[in-house]
C-alpha cells in the first residue's frame, strides 16, 4: 500500500452511562508548580477560581528532554510532540533513527477500509496523541489516550470477558477534532484555538496531559513503535514503551492523582489513565539540558500545517489569544459563560438568525435556548469531574436546519474536545431530521457513503426514510451505528450505519468514518509531503447547500447529547451538548430546549408523535430506541427525579 492512500472501501439495553466520580485510581503522578499564577478564570459564585497557566519555552524544552532521555534509555528512538491546551503545537522532536511513519491497525478479517491499515507520518500520530490528552482533560478530570481507547470500542470495558456489554460511552469521539473541520483553527492563520488534530482523537497509548498548579496546560504524545492502534483489553496491565516515554516527559507536569481517570467510574467501571508507573522508568537522574540533547539525540522538525522547527510557548487558556475567553455582558447574559473568540475581541459565533427563508430561528429564540441550556448546566451535578458534587462543565451549540452555527456557549473549565463535538452532535441531529438527508447522501457520488442509505432503508423496511419524516436525535441515530444491534450483544447483525464486526474498529466504524475518509487522506498526504494541497475546511463530500458549505462541515457524531429543534412540525435547527457525561449531555440539550419553549412559544422539542422513538424494530423484539435519556436526580439544588419525563 502506498503511504497516505486508503484502501477502498440479548435484550436491548436502553440505559445510557451514568457517570460517578469516586474510588481509587491507577497510575502515579507528582504535580509540580513551575511558575506563579497571574490571574484567574471562573472566579464567580458558581464556578471555583482557576489560575491561568501556560507552558514556557524552557518548560517545553524540559518536557522534551525528559522524554528523550527515557526513549534513549529504552533504545527506542521516538517522535515526541508537545501541544498547549488549545492545540497549538509547541514543538515536535524526531530522535535519530526514529521511524518516519506508522501504520494504523488493520481490520480483523483482513478487509481493511477507511482509516485501517493506513501508513501515516509519525509526526501526525504524535501530535494527535498530544492533542487528545489535552482536549479530553480539565482541572476536574485528567484523561489520556489510554482512557480514550477504553471509551470508544464496541464493548465497555473492552476485554475478552466483557463481550455482550454495550459500547463505550464516547463511541465515535475518535472522529472529532478532524483536520477538515470548519471549526478548528489552522496553523499559519490567526494564532487562536482550538486547533485541529491530524488524525482526530487518538486511542493509542502514549498521550498524557500536562499540568501546572492543578491546571491542564497541554499534552505530550509519543510515536515510536510503528503501530498506531488501541488497547483491545483493559483487564490487564500493559508494558507500553510509548506510555513510559510520555510519563517521563510529564515529570514535574503530571496530572494530579486525585483527578486522574482511574478515580472516575463509568457505569461502575473505573477508567484507566496509564498502565505505566514511575517505578518502571528506565532513565535515572535528572535529564540533560535540551540544548545538549538536541545536538546529539535528534532535532526539532517542521510539520506542514502544524509547526515550524522551533519551540514556542503555550498560549494561556482563557485569554483572547487562546480563542476561548469569558463572554462579555453584551455577548451573553450569564457572567459564568465562556465562548470562542476570533482573537480580535469579537465572538467567533455571535448569536444570529437561522439561514432558512421560512420559519428560521430568530436571534432572540437562539439566545433563549442557549440561556436555558446554560441554566441547566449550572444546576447539574458533574458526572466526570472531581471533586464530587462539582457543577457540570460542557459546551452547548445551536445550529439551524442546514448546520449553520447560530450560537455557542461553554462553562469556564469544560474540556476543549466538547467544542467540536457539541457542534458535530447538533449538526448530526439537524442532518438526519432534515428532509434533504437522503438526497445529500445520494449526492456524494461515493458508494462508500451512499451504501449506508441503502442499508438504513432496508433495515427499517422503508424506502422513503431520511426525508424529514421523523425527528432524529444523536442518541437514536447513534444506536444504529453500532457493530451489534441491539447495542453490544454478540451474534447479532450490525446496525445499518456500521461496518460489519469483522471489518469494524475505531479506525473504520461505518458511515461516520466513510464520510470523512477522503478528506483525511488528502490531509495526511499534505502532512507527509506528497501533496502541496491541504484538505479544505469542510469535512464530507456532501453537496453544498449555500456558499460552498454542506450540512456536515465537521463530520457527524454518534453518541448522545443532541436533539432537533422544531416550530410545530417544521425542523428549524438543533442543539448539541458535550463535555460531562452522555446522559448529562442529553438532559442539557433536551430539557434546556423544553424550558426555552416555556418562555417563547412556537419553538421546542419535536412533538412526541414525530420522534424517531416511535419506530419499533423487529430485529430487537419490536423494541423502540430511546430519543433522549436524562439522569435520575441530576441537580445540585434539588432532589427532583425524572426531570425530563413528559417533556
Amino acid at each position: 500500500m502506498r503511504p497516505w492512500q486508503f484502501k477502498p472501501v440479548s435484550t436491548l439495553v436502553l440505559s445510557g452511562f451514568l457517570l460517578a466520580s469516586c474510588g481509587p485510581g491507577s497510575g502515579e503522578s507528582t504535580s509540580a508548580a513551575t511558575s506563579a499564577p497571574t490571574t484567574t478564570i471562573g472566579s464567580t459564585s458558581s464556578y471555583p477560581a482557576s489560575t491561568i497557566e501556560a507552558l514556557t519555552t524552557a518548560e517545553v524544552e524540559q518536557i522534551l528532554a525528559q522524554a528523550i532521555e527515557e526513549a534513549s534509555a529504552r533504545r527506542l528512538p521516538a517522535t515526541i510532540a508537545v501541544v498547549d491546551r488549545v492545540g497549538n503545537v509547541l514543538g515536535v522532536f524526531n530522535m535519530t533513527g526514529a521511524r518516519s511513519t506508522t501504520v494504523t491497525r488493520a481490520a480483523s478479517n483482513g478487509q481493511s477500509a477507511d482509516a485501517q491499515n493506513l501508513t501515516v507520518p509519525a509526526t501526525a500520530a504524535a501530535i494527535a496523541k498530544a492533542v487528545t490528552a489535552a482536549y479530553l482533560s480539565s482541572s476536574g478530570n485528567a484523561f489520556s489516550t489510554r482512557t480514550a481507547s477504553q471509551i470508544v470500542q464496541e464493548h465497555f470495558p473492552p476485554g475478552p470477558s466483557t463481550v455482550g456489554l454495550e459500547s463505550g460511552p464516547l463511541f465515535g469521539v475518535q472522529f472529532s477534532q478532524l483536520p477538515c473541520s470548519d471549526l478548528s483553527a489552522r496553523f499559519g492563520q490567526a494564532a487562536i484555538g482550538p486547533k485541529r488534530s491530524p488524525l482526530g482523537m487518538a486511542a493509542d497509548a502514549g498521550g498524557l496531559p500536562l499540568y501546572k498548579n492543578g491546571v491542564v496546560v497541554g499534552g505530550i504524545g509519543i510515536m515510536a513503535d510503528g503501530d498506531y492502534g488501541f488497547d483491545p483489553s483493559t483487564l490487564d496491565i500493559d508494558q507500553d514503551d510509548e506510555e513510559f516515554i510520555a510519563l517521563a516527559g510529564t515529570t514535574g507536569f503530571a496530572a494530579p492523582e486525585a483527578i486522574q481517570a482511574g478515580r472516575i467510574s463509568v457505569d461502575g467501571t473505573f477508567l484507566r489513565f496509564a498502565d505505566a508507573a514511575s517505578t518502571g522508568l528506565v532513565a535515572r537522574g535528572p535529564a540533560r539540558s535540551f540544548a545538549a540533547l538536541a545536538g546529539t539525540a535528534g532535532s526539532l522538525v517542521a510539520v506542514p500545517g502544524y509547526a515550524n522547527a522551533v519551540i514556542t510557548a503555550g498560549t494561556p487558556y482563557g485569554t483572547e489569544a487562546s480563542g476561548i475567553r469569558r463572554a462579555t455582558s453584551a455577548e451573553f447574559s450569564d457572567s459564568d459563560a465562556f465562548l470562542l473568540t476570533n482573537g480580535q475581541g469579537s465572538a467567533r459565533f455571535p448569536i444570529r438568525a437561522g439561514s432558512e427563508t421560512l420559519s428560521a430561528l430568530t436571534p432572540i429564540e437562539v439566545r433563549t435556548i442557549l440561556e436555558e441550556a446554560f441554566r441547566i448546566v449550572k444546576r447539574a451535578r458533574a458526572q466526570i469531574r472531581k471533586p464530587l458534587d462539582s457543577r457540570a462543565e460542557v459546551t452547548v451549540s445551536v445550529v439551524d436546519s442546514n448546520g449553520v452555527v447560530l450560537g455557542q456557549v461553554r462553562s469556564p473549565d469544560a474540556p476543549v474536545f466538547g467544542i467540536d463535538v457539541s457542534l458535530q452532535k447538533a449538526r448530526t441531529a439537524a442532518f438526519f431530521s432534515n428532509p434533504g438527508a437522503a438526497s445529500d447522501l445520494q449526492g456524494t457520488s461515493d458508494s462508500n457513503v451512499s451504501q449506508y442509505l441503502t442499508a438504513y432503508r432496508a433495515f427499517l423496511s422503508n424506502q422513503s426514510q431520511l426525508v424529514g419524516e421523523k425527528a432524529i436525535s444523536a442518541r437514536w441515530i447513534g444506536l444504529l451505528a453500532r457493530p451489534y444491534f441491539p447495542d453490544g450483544q454478540i451474534d447479532r447483525p450490525h446496525g445499518p450505519l456500521s461496518r460489519p464486526m469483522g471489518q469494524f474498529s475505531p479506525f473504520s466504524n461505518g458511515l461516520q468514518s466513510a464520510l470523512i475518509v477522503r478528506d483525511l487522506a488528502a490531509h495526511l498526504a499534505f502532512v507527509g509531503g506528497t501533496s502541496q494541497t491541504d484538505t479544505p475546511a469542510r469535512c464530507t463530500n456532501l453537496p453544498a447547500f449555500t456558499g460552498g458549505q454542506n450540512r456536515l462541515q465537521n463530520g457527524i457524531q454518534i453518541f448522545p447529547g443532541a436533539v432537533p429543534i422544531y416550530r410545530g412540525n417544521t425542523l428549524i435547527g438543533a442543539i448539541g451538548t458535550s463535555g460531562d457525561g452522555i446522559d448529562q449531555d442529553d438532559m442539557i440539550s433536551f430539557l434546556g430546549l423544553a424550558n426555552a419553549a416555556e418562555k417563547i412559544s412556537g419553538i421546542g422539542n419535536a412533538p412526541s408523535s414525530l420522534r424517531a422513538s416511535a419506530i419499533l424494530f423487529p430485529q430487537a423484539g419490536n423494541t423502540a430506541l430511546p430519543y433522549a435519556q436524562c439522569p435520575f436526580a441530576p441537580f445540585l439544588d434539588t432532589a427532583a427525579q425524572n426531570v425530563c419525563q413528559g417533556k
